[in-house]
């Protein structure tokens, strides 16, 4: 039995699924260049970045641009992803973040944002769950991609709370792994193959309860 005094969540994947919208804008891209795409491919992207991943996708398909170029592209990307995730609604939330969400703030546990985009408060925003979160530390506040726990240390130092006393919740290897060298105890989001090193695995947050939380 532990004492957990915050939750920290990342974005995609765990509160919302916008990882439709990044296959799409990259699918696009690709496209334009001359070659395809798949969700296959994409599944590859998780939680990596966004210039990794163009780095990744033009060496797929065989292309090679300068650094500017990819600057340009990489940019072009995020603009179709970003007008596509200005039309996101409250429907889009995952099944059962928010009420999880709700319970966690109902029984005092602190909760915080810990995600890699730059986008995540347009997200928030789009899907009305900005006022269930006691801070957000995206992309825009870290230098460190996850398996750096940066992003998640910086939650915990923000909310006033001890890593040992954080829950994560992850879809991701990279963030599974940020959580553990954190020293933080960490709930994945998928398949329990992938994320076994995890302490929990669940499909998604509609599993999770406080009973579940308070057992880790």
């Amino acid at each position: 039995m532990s004492i957990i005094k915050a939750c920290i969540f990342d974005l995609d994947g765990v509160i919302v699924d916008t990882a439709v919208y990044h296959y799409k804008a990259w699918k696009r891209l690709a496209n334009e260049l001359g070659f395809d795409f798949t969700e296959h491919d994409n599944e590859k992207l998780k939680g990596v970045s966004r210039t990794r991943s163009l780095e990744l996708i033009l060496k797929w398909g065989g292309v090679t641009k300068t650094a500017a170029e990819q600057h340009e592209l990489a940019t072009r990307k995020n603009q179709w992803y970003v007008d596509m995730i200005n039309h996101m609604t409250p429907d889009e939330i995952l099944p059962g973040a928010k009420e999880f969400l709700e319970a966690c703030r109902n029984a005092g546990i602190k909760t915080a944002l810990g995600s890699a985009s730059k986008n995540s408060m347009m997200i928030l925003d789009k899907t009305g769950l900005t006022h269930l979160f006691d801070v957000v530390i995206d992309g825009n506040k870290v230098s460190k991609a996850k398996p750096d726990p940066e992003v998640f240390l910086k939650g915990a130092d923000a909310l006033g709370v001890d890593p040992a006393e954080c829950v994560v919740y992850e879809d991701a290897i990279a963030g599974v792994e940020a959580a553990i060298k954190g020293g933080m105890k960490v709930v994945g989001i998928g398949s329990p193959e992938v994320l076994g090193e995890a302490n929990l695995v669940l499909n998604g947050l509609n599993e999770m309860s406080l009973e579940k939380l308070n057992n880790l």
